[in-house]
């Protein structure tokens, strides 16, 4: 082989040397862990239905007795503390025909939901709708308001978690736990009702006599209720460096 071939090999096998890391070079070392968090959260808000259902000799009539009612049953629902502007939203109309005998009688009905964010006037809710003419009753469902912050916060407990682990295992190889160099987000962030109680009219508490007021027994003290917590989860993934 001429020397000028000679020469180009050389320099060729010397440039892959210089750019090949050497065997002895020491690779970063990582401990990777996953930790969940359980956090009991405060419920904040809740959720009511209320209905209104009158019956009458003619369509007009019924819708009309109905309208009443229900602008009486917001003006009450607004009154309560926690119950601001947009959280009340009125919901379906309906009309029916039905016979008593010979007569036609029309029934009509309509609805709001309520969102309540003082969930603990739940009781004196439920008491000023029905005083107000309300005919039936849905809820409350309890459950947590700002969901995003209450996340964050079992993120952040998931972290912890996952240093406490990173830490241990650490110490085992011998060595000291480094700054976190990749962070994932796992599943999670579901919020689960501690109470698996359903929503369900309140018994009792409908019309009286032909003068459609609400039973005197559904305008006595408020119902006692208790907000209670829910439940929400979340997992972390870390990859923490060595030293």
């Amino acid at each position: 082989m001429s020397r000028p071939a000679w020469t180009s090999l050389a320099i060729a096998l010397l440039s892959l040397g210089l750019l090949a890391p050497s065997a002895g070079a020491a690779q970063e070392r990582t401990v990777a862990v996953t930790a969940s968090a359980t956090l009991k959260v405060p419920n904040d808000s809740a959720s009511l239905g209320f209905s209104v259902s009158r019956e009458r000799r003619s369509r007009g009539a019924a819708l009309q007795v109905v309208s009443g009612s229900l602008r009486r049953v917001i003006a009450a629902a607004q009154a309560i503390p926690g119950v601001g502007d947009g959280d009340i939203e009125t919901g379906r109309i309906s009309v029916s025909k039905s016979f008593r005998g010979a007569h036609p009688v029309y029934r009509a009905s309509e609805g709001i939901g309520v969102t309540l964010h003082q969930p603990e006037e739940a009781g004196s809710l439920v008491s000023a709708a029905i005083a107000a003419g309300a005919t039936g009753v849905s809820g409350p469902n309890f459950f947590v308001g700002d969901t995003e912050l209450a996340f964050a916060k079992a993120l952040a407990a998931a972290f912890d978690k996952a240093k406490v682990k990173a830490t241990a295992l650490a110490t085992q190889a011998g060595a000291a736990l480094g700054p976190a160099i990749a962070i994932e987000e796992g599943s999670g962030g579901e919020f689960l009702p501690d109470s698996a109680a359903k929503d369900a009219p309140i018994a009792g508490c409908g019309t009286t006599g032909v003068s459609k007021r609400p039973s005197p027994r559904c305008t006595g003290a408020p119902p006692p209720v208790k907000p209670g917590t829910s439940t929400v989860t979340a997992t972390v993934h870390v990859v923490f460096g060595l030293q």
